[in-house]
């Protein structure tokens, strides 16, 4: 008995260390070959006949140009036939945790009384749809109560699909500004302070950027100018003194974070240049030596024409002092979109995708392509260019080795006829295919 106890003892044993090595062991990652008619790298802005990628777990490991080439044993080969392999698109400005509708009034009802963790629901169910999209990778400029924040690190997490993400929490501005509450009365809503974005004076304004690094941001959004859809503040009007923008960027590039900057107005933009901005966000206003002094400096523009479509669309729905504000920006910003192009700052795709429908970020290139974009350049503004902004080109924004493999395909020739990026017919996160379609 005490015989057949410590051989069945010895094999449980040998049966848990089996069990423990076998874990123990990396398994072999997957390996993946894609092909198609063409591909757009994101690095030369040309076309390529013929490509094929291969893609070891979530890695490329090498891109030839030739689609007969040897095949790795065990290999799923994947041919899209008659499509064009892209980057994972890019999209520099959203809000995934809400989305207007056609009542702007019942919207603020619903934002007042939503809970948060309702409201994280919503963003979990945009963040699928905008990776459905093609867009890989976002950043989310501007959201309240630290939703962005859990939907970035569950997305990181692997619990819920998503683009992969770059937040900023709170946007940073001053009292009654942009970045401020409605003005709901004060005894019935507590007023937002550094904690919330709000801040009055250079001390309150570095608080304001700790606070939200504190919390996880991996970028800073701050409003220079006032906005449309909020009720309190003029569009064009300068909100923060050059010595409050210069506290903001430079604490923010001191905690090695990147500056985004929303400004319709020419002047808060200037303001905000002078200060060390990254990048200027709407910029509805901007008068052309304010976008020669942003390609001097590197200063990119985030158009975000999406939003402005969207407004005017909608126009008859809003409260008459954001329509009328609505109209003034929609009127300019078509102009300072094809000066800018013209003067060569640089441009990074963005939608402002939350005042519009999340999963219609392509639109974005048919209309920066309808205001005197090249199709390639419009492609490169959601790939490298965008990539390049968020401080991601070193692991996305191009197909190229050693990248993620972060791949959208979508049906002919993107070159030839832009609005087929708002129609992938694939589309793969970290080598992980999310979505997969026949060519239409």
């Amino acid at each position: 008995m005490r015989t057949r106890t410590r051989i069945l003892t010895a094999s449980l044993a040998l049966l848990a260390a089996n069990a423990w090595a076998a874990d123990a062991m990396p398994s072999t990652p997957h390996t993946v070959v894609l092909r198609a008619a063409r591909m757009f790298d994101g690095a030369s802005g040309k076309l390529v006949e013929h490509p094929q990628l291969t893609i070891v777990g979530n890695k490329i490991v090498r891109v030839a140009q030739d689609d007969k080439a040897a095949v790795p044993a065990g290999a799923d080969v994947i041919d899209l036939g008659d499509a064009t392999l892209l980057p994972g698109f890019i999209d520099a400005h959203v809000h995934l945790s809400g989305q207007s509708s056609d009542n702007w009034y019942g919207d603020f009802f619903d934002n007042m009384m939503r809970f948060p963790a309702e409201q994280a629901l919503y963003g979990a169910w945009y963040a699928r749809i905008t990776l459905e999209a093609g867009f890989t990778s976002v950043r989310d400029v501007g959201s309240t109560d630290w939703i962005a924040l859990g939907l970035r690190n569950a997305i990181d997490a692997g619990k819920v699909p998503g683009p992969r993400m770059l937040v900023s929490n709170y946007a940073i501005g001053s009292t009654g500004g942009h970045a401020d509450q409605d003005p709901i009365p004060p005894q019935k809503l507590a007023p937002a302070g550094p904690l919330q974005g709000v801040c009055n004076g250079p001390d309150e304004c570095r608080a304001a950027v700790r606070y939200q690094i504190k919390y996880g941001a991996n970028v800073i959004k701050f409003m220079p100018s006032g906005g449309v859809l909020s009720l309190s503040d003029p569009v064009d009007a300068p909100e923060l003194t050059q010595e409050e923008m210069n506290a903001v960027v430079g604490e923010a590039h001191a905690w090695g974070r990147k500056v985004a900057a929303h400004a319709h107005g020419d002047k808060a933009a200037k303001m905000a240049v002078a200060a060390g901005v990254d990048s200027i966000e709407h910029g509805s206003f901007l008068e052309d030596d304010t976008l020669r002094m942003m390609k001097a400096k590197g200063v990119y523009l985030v158009p975000t024409i999406s939003a402005v479509m969207h407004v005017e669309e909608k126009i008859a729905t809003f409260p008459p002092v954001i329509a009328e504000k609505g109209r003034a920006a929609a009127a300019h910003v078509r102009q300072t979109f094809r000066h800018a192009v013209q003067i060569g700052v640089p441009i990074a795709l963005g939608t402002d995708a939350g005042v519009g429908a999340h999963g219609t970020n392509a639109r974005e290139f048919r209309y920066m392509v309808d205001n005197g974009m090249a199709p390639a350049q419009a492609l490169l503004a959601g790939t490298s260019n965008a990539a390049r902004l968020l401080g991601t080109i070193d692991r996305v924004g191009t197909l190229e080795a050693g990248k993620l493999a972060d791949v959208v395909a979508v049906p002919g020739n993107p070159v030839a006829d832009i609005t087929v990026t708002e129609r992938p017919v694939f589309v793969m996160k970290d080598g992980v295919v999310v979505r997969r379609g026949a060519v239409r």
